[in-house]
């Protein structure tokens, strides 16, 4: 991924000299970037725009400069420096006022190790934002009644990530339904119940595929307890398929975990197993998750039971691989976020709780205190692999 490095310099040092530093400097970072130099024509056009401050005695330059960078960029101000010739004092000093005027910046100076894994961090934030940006996410039907903190500020949300909600009534996905041809099962079951819900199943996912395409969306939630007195179905299975096809799908109108999973998505490539807890240790901070879907391109292998609550329909029980997995979800307000690794130690199938069951140690026991004094709602996102620090990047600039 390509950055852009455009340069601060002081007239008073000679250019040649300054030049031979640049280059080893920027070389030692073994990054993929374009050198801009001093012009700025096309500031903030690249996924991520660096202002390398060469030297001290560049302050009243970048002051100049801040007008035409703010009308042409919305991002933070990232200030490369490599400590010589003063530069470090002057990007403080830069940072400073930025921050005097309420805008966001950092200074990336370290080591050449620290500064290029730096660089390739902000880079893919930068580039998960862009992805991000416009994506239309349906919320068909309301959000479950039983959501009642689960509430989310549009405005709030097109502003910070620019993601536009668009609202679907129930009625027009019964409607496609209603209207969708019966489609050939995809699944095998030897369970004869199962096998009689299987083309309801498959029809609610060619009628969500349906509103998805009728409403350009890169991701929705769905109301799904509605379908079970509706059509005597579940969406499980249609929110498998669609999330492992790359369309954030997920449960219950929730839409803070629509969000969270479609900033998991930009930033990660997979949408994420939306689940609650079913039960937290706090001595050893084992917990337990559980839901009746999870994308099919997180599992090793899946069977089909029924839908838990309901005992009808297509429910999902996947099964992860072991190993390293991060929790992470944000508010409906995205005034906070949660973010926590762990390891997945075993999924399991007790019968008396939702399909898909994961068991989860926490890297720090300690973190299960949000979960019984301050959780920001119930539905969590899991998703395989540590990614701390990079969602934390992201949900900081939101």
């Amino acid at each position: 991924m390509n950055t852009a490095i455009y340069t601060l310099t002081s007239a008073l040092h000679d250019e040649k000299a300054v030049g031979a530093v640049t280059q080893e400097f920027l070389n030692s970072l073994q990054i993929d970037y374009t050198l801009k130099g001093s012009d700025y024509a096309d500031y903030g056009s690249a996924p991520l725009s660096l202002i390398y401050v060469r030297t001290g005695g560049t302050e009243g330059i970048f002051r100049c400069l801040l007008p035409k960078l703010r009308e042409q960029s919305s991002s933070p101000f990232y200030l490369l420096t490599s400590g010589k010739s003063n530069s470090l004092a002057a990007s403080m000093e830069i940072l400073s006022f930025l921050q005097q005027n309420g805008l966001q910046g950092e200074i990336i100076h370290g080591s050449a190790d620290y500064i290029s894994h730096r660089i390739r961090i902000l880079a893919r934030v930068s580039e998960a934002r862009r992805k991000m940006e416009g994506c239309r996410l349906g919320i068909i039907g309301q959000p479950s009644d039983w959501l009642i903190s689960s509430t989310v500020e549009p405005t709030a949300v097109r502003e910070s990530l620019g993601f536009e909600l668009v609202e679907i009534p129930m009625d027009e996905l019964l409607r496609t339904i209603d209207q969708t041809p019966a489609m050939e099962p995809g699944e095998t079951t030897d369970v004869e119940a199962l096998r009689e819900a299987l083309p309801m199943a498959n029809r609610i996912y060619g009628a969500l595929r349906s509103i998805v395409n009728r409403y350009r969306l890169q991701g929705f939630t769905l109301r799904c307890f509605d379908l079970l007195t509706a059509v005597h179905n579940t969406g499980c299975l249609a929110l498998a398929r669609l999330n492992s096809e790359g369309i954030v799908a997920s449960c219950e109108g929730d839409v803070p975990a629509m969000l969270s999973m479609m900033i998991v998505q930009s930033l990660l490539g997979v949408s994420g197993f939306q689940a609650n807890p079913a039960s937290i240790n706090p001595e050893t901070g084992e917990m337990l998750f559980a839901h009746c879907t999870i994308p099919f391109n997180m599992v090793e292998r899946y069977e089909l039971d029924s839908h838990f609550e309901s005992g009808i329909g297509v429910g999902i029980r996947g099964y992860m691989k072991e190993g390293p997995v991060t929790i992470f979800k944000v508010s409906g307000n995205l005034s906070r976020s949660f973010i926590a690794e762990g390891e997945l130690i075993r999924n399991q199938a007790q019968p008396d709780l939702c399909r898909t069951q994961q068991v989860i140690q926490l890297a720090d026991k300690r973190q299960t205190d949000y979960f019984l004094t301050r959780p920001i709602g119930n539905h969590h996102i899991i998703l395989p692999g540590h990614h701390r620090e990079i969602l934390e990047n992201l949900a900081h600039g939101v």
